[in-house]
């Protein structure tokens, strides 16, 4: 039942008498405490840390894998002419920071909309590969890699996440470094060697990777073993994540904002590190 705070403050909205933000404010907020109760409410932990967004802003600016159409966005409502501002969107899913479903590499995977929720929050590890990727765009992350990374700060926790920074980003500001194709038009960046995928998969118990680039795999390859091995087993991707130098190697929480469309093989995401 609602209080009768609740009940007068939502006949008062109706009437007109109170706007929709003082709505959301008094009532909304005091029905979620009514729900949950004092002790839930204060239960909620403050970890008095950084939340640091890990997500390219979408524009049409923004590089995309060669053939794919960049991100379009078109007004089709304006304040000036019923009071509402509105945008048609258009993108392929794979755009921008984006999650790669299971079903993007494997016939009868799991869908966007189907990821669990609970994997979608997890104990963020971050290897980084900068240093080499900066000599060599082909730099993967390999075994050696995540071992030396374990050797550091201990095993890689249960259920985590682990992203590869590359320093890739960088190169943003110039979509032709970003993209990097060389003379054949085959892009190269860093990326998962596929024995590392494989690893990660089969003797770790992570939720999903990730990386700075545009590929979970090797930009140049033609195989897609981290692909095949991540999204064939039932984990997940995230690509062209940002900011990951501002994170620590361990003890961030990764919060994916995943999108929920039926059937779908990925799609923008808002991507957020709880420091």
């Amino acid at each position: 039942m609602c209080s009768p705070r609740i009940v007068r403050v939502a006949h008062e909205a109706a009437a007109g008498g109170v706007s929709r933000r003082a709505w959301l404010g008094a009532a909304g907020l005091g029905a979620l405490a009514a729900i949950v109760g004092p002790a839930m409410a204060s239960a909620v932990p403050d970890s008095g840390g950084a939340v640091v967004d890990l997500t390219h802003t979408l524009s049409a600016d923004l590089p995309v894998w060669p053939g794919n159409l960049p991100f379009a966005s078109v007004p089709v409502a304006w304040h000036e002419n019923g009071g509402f501002e509105q945008h048609a969107l258009a993108f392929w899913e794979h755009t921008g920071t984006h999650i790669d479903a299971p079903l993007h590499r494997v016939a009868g995977g799991t869908s966007v909309d189907r990821i669990a929720a609970e994997d979608l929050v997890a104990p963020l590890v971050v290897i980084d590969i900068s240093a080499r990727a900066a000599a060599d765009a082909d730099a993967a992350v390999t075994v050696s890699d995540i071992e030396q990374w374990e050797a550091a700060h201990g095993r890689i926790p249960d259920r985590a996440f682990v992203a590869m920074y590359s320093g890739w980003e960088g190169r943003l500001a110039n979509a032709g470094a970003f993209l990097n194709l060389d003379g054949e038009g085959r892009p190269h960046a860093p990326g998962f060697g596929a024995a590392a995928a494989q690893f990660l998969v089969s003797q770790r118990s992570i939720v999903g990777a990730g990386v700075d680039t545009l590929s979970l795999d090797l930009a140049a390859g033609k195989d897609y073993g981290a692909h095949t091995a991540f999204l064939g087993a039932g984990r997940y991707g995230v690509e062209m994540l940002a900011n990951l130098a501002q994170v620590p190697p361990t003890g961030a929480r990764l919060v994916v904002g995943a999108p929920k469309h039926a059937g779908g093989t990925g799609g923008p995401c808002r991507v957020l590190a709880l420091t």
